[in-house]
């Protein structure tokens, strides 16, 4: 369970009642790269508490696993996450952008500490604004930091950074709305690999949202989670209570 509760985090997770797709459009080629960034922030994501109801899939070699997951977002503040194995409860989780917070029930574990730590574990750089983004269907980087290149790559605008460093960075959008339909982040050197897509959205509330993300992670071993948004409501007055049990032991992150 500490796997699956961690992939949710890094990998890193809205759908409502209506589930009409938004309309895409093919790339072409003459689409400068500053049209593209420009375009895909021009989407607004205006909020402030957004309340989501999930199932997803969780594959590794060894497992599998039907998830629920209650999902809620003060917007720059906190993130909270309760799971749940056929309705029942079996871990929390509370990000805010100082800290990272969670335990499960199986084995009566938690862990409490920094983005750094959980970083270095997970083999990426990851703060609050990346986990918010993910959940939000928006890049993960900040893509008006650094050079990019543009192409045209499977009928989408793909963005590339010349980097010097065995890490690289591809994101990938559509040319209606440039709605983000990929990212992947690979390390040569320790052949690690994320794969983050977007098949389809929807607009609630005059915001895009995902309505499925399909997240495939690679480093050593294989690891899959499928997550579709059931429901999401904006605006309303939520809770985030969370208190790690007393008698549950603390894990160490290297």
């Amino acid at each position: 369970m500490r796997t699956v509760l961690s992939a949710f985090l890094i990998l890193f997770l809205i759908g409502c009642k209506s589930k009409q797709k938004v309309a895409t459009a093919a790339a072409t080629d003459n689409t400068e790269v500053s049209q593209i960034i420009k375009g895909h922030y021009g989407n607004q994501y205006d909020f402030k508490t957004l309340n989501i109801r999930a199932n997803a899939r969780y594959e590794d070699a060894k497992q599998s696993h039907s998830l629920n997951a209650d999902i809620r977002i003060k917007k720059d503040e906190i993130i909270w996450i309760n799971i749940k194995f056929f309705g029942i409860p079996m871990a929390k989780a509370l990000i805010t952008p100082d800290k990272v917070s969670y335990y499960e029930k199986i084995n009566g574990t938690y862990f409490d500490g920094d983005f750094r730590m959980l970083s270095n574990w997970l083999g990426t750089d990851l703060d609050f604004q990346k986990v918010q983004n993910l959940f939000l269907g928006k890049a993960i980087d900040d893509l008006t930091k650094g050079k990019w290149i543009a192409e045209i790559n499977e009928k989408l605008f793909r963005l590339t950074k010349p980097n010097d460093s065995d890490i690289s960075k591809d994101f990938y959008f559509e040319a209606a709305n440039y709605l983000l339909k990929k990212e992947t982040i690979s390390q040569e050197s320790k052949n690690r690999m994320l794969v983050i897509q977007y098949p389809s959205h929807q607009e609630v509330n005059k915001i895009f949202l995902p309505n499925k993300i399909s997240i495939n992670a690679v480093q050593k071993d294989n690891v899959s989670i499928d997550i579709e948004y059931k429901n999401a409501t904006f605006n309303e007055d939520l809770s985030y209570s969370y208190s790690i049990p007393r008698d549950y032991k603390a894990i160490e992150i290297d």
